[in-house]
């Protein structure tokens, strides 16, 4: 991606370098959004009394992500 922007300022791409970095863009969004993912499905909230506050919509995430682990 790096040599493609350089280039691109430079002298501008074809469409074959413009369609080549668009699939790299999304491949790079794609592990980005998985590794927020697996961060996020991985935690747990506590307010300052120790009591797990975590959303239900997050606990219901993680089981999901439990579950299709285990199914690996």
């Amino acid at each position: 991606m790096n040599e493609l922007a350089k280039k691109q300022q430079e002298e501008g791409l074809t469409k074959t370098e413009l369609n080549e970095r668009t699939e790299l863009r999304e491949e790079y969004l794609q592990i980005i959004r998985g590794q927020i993912n697996t961060t996020v499905t991985g935690l747990k909230i506590l307010d300052p009394l120790g009591n797990d506050v975590t959303p239900e919509k997050l606990k219901e995430q993680q089981k999901l992500s439990l579950n299709t682990d285990n199914n690996v």
